[in-house]
């Protein structure tokens, strides 16, 4: 018999039970979107809280995307993505260090994030600037679900981790599959785990329905 598959994100999937793990707030600071010449994009949520902004102000730069998924969500709204970094924070630096120090940069991100590529490369001397466009904090609809003990479990995030042990706890019966390096590094040192062959969720689907 097939094991239940829980997966933990603010994206749904219908081969999932899926329960939202982050209540997301948009912000809308002031941006002078002339000033820079590229976007970099992390997320879904900051392609979202674009679209709080006049689309001519910014839809003509392109954007080095963390993702396909981060990518993809920019490319929707009309974008054109410049670059994408495999998955992973980390991987934007070496992306960044591509072009001269002169290019300026703009790094559309949530209050907390999980790497720290962007400190990396102002050390070098690349002019990035940061600006928090949304923040997220826990869902409360991580509270009543009720994970039976022979799951697998997949997250997606590394707050997404956080907010399902902050209420639940991962017992040894359960299979865990994350999406990638980060989010495992969430995770307790005693538990096993999957990293995703891709960094989407499908990709992680695919691994549950073999387990």
């Amino acid at each position: 018999m097939p094991k239940p598959i829980y997966l933990f994100s603010i994206s749904a999937h219908p081969h999932a039970i899926s329960v939202n793990s982050l209540d997301i707030q948009f912000l809308k600071p002031a941006i002078n979107f002339a000033y820079y010449d590229y976007l970099i994009i992390t997320s879904k949520q900051a392609s979202e809280a674009l679209k709080q902004y006049d689309k001519k102000e910014y839809i003509h730069m392109p954007s080095l995307c963390v993702s396909k998924q981060s990518a993809l969500a920019y490319e929707e709204l009309g974008g054109r993505v410049l670059d994408i970094g495999g998955g992973y924070g980390d991987n934007l630096a070496g992306k960044i260090k591509e072009f001269p120090k002169e290019t300026k940069w703009l790094y559309l991100r949530a209050k907390i994030v999980a790497s720290d590529f962007v400190s990396t490369c102002q050390e070098e001397g690349y002019q990035i600037d940061e600006i928090i466009v949304y923040e997220s904090g826990c869902s409360k609809d991580l509270w009543h679900v009720e994970v039976e003990e022979d799951a697998v479990l997949i997250f997606t995030s590394p707050s997404s981790v956080e907010c399902f042990l902050k209420n639940h706890t991962i017992t040894p019966s359960n299979k865990v599959i994350v999406i990638g390096k980060t989010t495992a590094l969430s995770l307790p040192k005693d538990i096993n785990y999957i990293i995703s062959d891709d960094t989407t969720i499908q990709s992680c689907i695919d691994i549950a329905s073999k387990l």
